[in-house]
């Protein structure tokens, strides 16, 4: 490519095409175009302009593919290397015209890509065979929108399908997707103009409500239909998503309707307005959504523990009950919030069904606090706690005898009493080898009171540590021992001896006076 001072630029042609790294160079310029180019799809949606600069990366992206594909055509290139890069020509090309909205051009592009991958895929082993029926699985939906778009219109079906069974799709036809879907159900919007819920039609009139309602039972059914854990929370969170945006177009409706609210509550004599009962009617579809999220949640968590040795055994996060009674906690929130819905505190039926339904799970919510005892040896706890586990599970039994059909999607609580009664005597076992345990633990034969080997001679000690190199056999550095300190003497006597005079021993002065000091002075003695 020339020098430090001077480029210069070498095309790749079919005489230098010695090395596979030849073509890697043509398919690296490919790929950096064209992830140029998904990065300014996402900028589009809030800077419009770049989706001129998205379309200029594409078309160069689709100049290197062909560049790529001509070069493959040498005789140095094998056959499995030709056919991937006419396919990668092909995709980058329908991506191309995806984007003009070239729909015929598209489809066929996509088409002929497809081919050749079905055929890559029969070719090799299955581990390839993955890869490329990944990339035909990924097609797929683009083909299914490009054959709307000319108008077969059996599509929309599928992509809808599509659409649910991946809990969402992904990249450039995310958002094309999305639109087409609300579009259609914009057109089925028109027709709808209430709902009825609990014996009270009420009237619709915001289309972002029509549209969440007509979707409501295609995403409830594919929940249901999901094969997995992971594709079903996403699904949730759609649902709950779209759910929250509906609540939200009603809410700025009540605003301005405050007064007529009020106006209608005086003359109704209590009844709330329609608009009211319908922001009523989507909380209580939200707030049902999350109690269903949260109780397949808790269905997970339940299988994992039922596998929690094989957990351990990989290395693996255990569950444990906490989790379970964290979820229980969140849906026993949400029944409370769902009793005090406007509109429906005297709907008796309303308020029964909702309180079954909360001694149910203040019945698992119980149970699963007691197996969290269990794990800690509180036997006792636990055991009282199973007795309120069967009290919530009897109440429910005695009462459910008109509400069966509304309590047919809540777990099942005559396994629950099964589960309880078997974990009762399974704990009752457990308490008495436990305090076995403990007797037998605190027995003279095995206890070690801290004394080392010098000063228990006498005594027999399963001492386990006289083997190991911690052995205890004398205490050391010795400890202090108390000694007499050195005595005090005290004369107390002193003050009672009469000493005996020494007056004859002692000189006695010569009297002095003045003159006296007058011989002191110059120096004069006697």
């Amino acid at each position: 490519m020339g020098n430090r001072h001077k480029f210069t630029g070498k095309k790749v042609t079919e005489e230098i095409l010695s090395d596979n790294r030849y073509l890697l160079l043509i398919l690296m310029d490919a790929e950096r175009a064209w992830s140029y180019a998904m990065q300014l799809k996402q900028e589009a949606n809030t800077e419009p302009r770049k989706r001129f600069h998205l379309l200029s990366r594409l078309r160069k992206a689709v100049k290197h593919a062909e560049e790529l594909e001509r070069l493959c055509e040498s005789n140095r290139v094998d056959a499995k290397t030709k056919l991937e890069a006419q396919a990668y020509m092909a995709y980058l090309t329908g991506m191309l015209r995806f984007e003009h909205q070239e729909w015929k051009a598209a489809m066929e592009a996509f088409n002929k890509c497809k081919t050749i991958y079905e055929k890559l895929a029969n070719a090799f082993t299955e581990e390839q065979a993955v890869l490329y029926n990944q990339r035909v699985e990924e097609i797929s939906p683009n083909i299914r929108y490009c054959a709307y778009n000319i108008g077969d219109q059996s599509a929309i079906s599928e992509l809808m399908q599509m659409r649910l069974r991946s809990g969402g799709t992904e990249g450039l036809l995310a958002e094309k997707l999305e639109a087409l879907i609300t579009q259609t159900r914009a057109k089925q919007a028109a027709t709808m103009s209430e709902v009825e819920w609990r014996g009270r039609t009420v009237p619709v009139k915001i289309d972002k409500v029509r549209i969440f309602l007509l979707g409501l039972a295609d995403n409830e059914a594919a929940i249901v239909q999901a094969e997995n854990e992971e594709t079903k929370e996403r699904l949730f969170e759609s649902l709950l998503s779209e759910c929250r945006d509906a609540i939200q177009a009603v809410r700025e409706d009540l605003k301005p309707d405050q007064k007529q609210r009020e106006h209608s509550l005086e003359m109704d004599s209590g009844k709330v307005s329609n608009i009211q009962y319908l922001h009523s009617y989507l909380t209580y579809i939200k707030l049902s959504t999350a109690i269903k999220r949260n109780e397949s949640m808790a269905k997970s968590l339940q299988k994992a523990l039922l596998q929690q040795q094989r957990s351990e055994e990989d290395g693996k996060r255990t569950p444990r009950p906490q989790d379970l009674i964290r979820l229980y906690d969140i849906i026993l929130q949400n029944l409370v919030e769902l009793t005090q819905l406007p509109g429906l505190e005297e709907d008796k039926n309303f308020q029964k069904e909702i309180g079954l339904k909360t001694l149910v799970y203040k019945a698992y919510r119980c149970f699963f606090i007691a197996q969290s005892y269990v794990l800690v040896k509180k036997w006792s706890e636990a055991l009282v706690l199973y007795e309120r586990v069967l009290k919530y599970a009897s109440e429910v039994q005695s009462e459910a005898g008109a509400y069966k059909n509304s309590l047919k999607e809540l777990p099942d609580v005559q396994d629950l009493i099964t589960q309880v009664n078997a974990e009762k005597y399974s704990l009752q076992a457990a308490a008495i080898l436990d305090a076995n345990d403990t007797h037998e633990t605190e027995s003279p034969s095995q206890v070690k009171d801290g004394k080392p080997l010098s000063e228990r001679f006498e005594t027999f000690c399963l001492d386990p540590s006289l083997v190991s190199k911690q052995v205890s056999l004398v205490h050391f550095p010795p400890g202090f021992q108390p000694i007499p300190c050195k005595p005090l003497f005290f004369d107390l006597a002193l003050n009672h001896v009469a000493f005996p005079p020494l007056e004859d021993k002692v000189e006695q002065k010569a009297k002095s006076g003045l003159t006296g000091y007058i011989k002191g002075i110059f120096g004069f003695k006697s």
